[in-house]
């Protein structure tokens, strides 16, 4: 079980960052059957699962810059038109993986959000990506 240095029971909630983050041939690792992860690149079909993409054109300097804009995100790695950030919720301290991938050629930030532990995730990571689409929206 992972512990926080300070050694606080809230570390309990972490959980172990997966070891099946990043992108391979162009796809993130597709979704759970759990309903707490969204990803643009699950079957459209698939409405717990499917969020759209998000329409963009800026730069990843400025795609980075909006995920570090938002409550309780911390960017944990940034390689070329990928990044990877953890948020962590404000009560228990739980963290969701979020990843982007930027296609600059589709004008198009590919997206997944999923919760580490639990099975629901009450929309949260649904609520997150649109956050984002909100904040980087303009940048079309």
């Amino acid at each position: 079980m992972d512990r926080c240095g300070d050694g606080s029971i809230l570390a309990v909630f972490s959980g172990t960052r997966p070891d099946n983050l990043g992108v391979k041939d162009g796809r993130f690792a597709p979704c759970k059957p759990t309903p707490n992860c969204v990803s643009s690149q699950a079957d459209p079909a698939d409405q717990e699962h499917y969020i759209a993409p998000i329409a963009y054109s800026g730069t990843m300097q400025e795609l980075r810059r909006a995920v570090e804009s938002m409550t309780r995100a911390t960017v944990i790695r940034e390689e070329g038109s990928y990044l990877y950030a953890e948020y962590k919720s404000a009560l228990l301290g739980y963290v969701d993986d979020v990843e982007l991938l930027l296609d600059d050629k589709a004008r198009l930030v590919q997206v997944r959000s999923a919760s580490r532990l639990g099975r629901s995730d009450f929309g949260v990571n649904r609520k997150r990506i649109e956050e984002l689409r909100a904040l980087i929206g303009s940048r079309r």
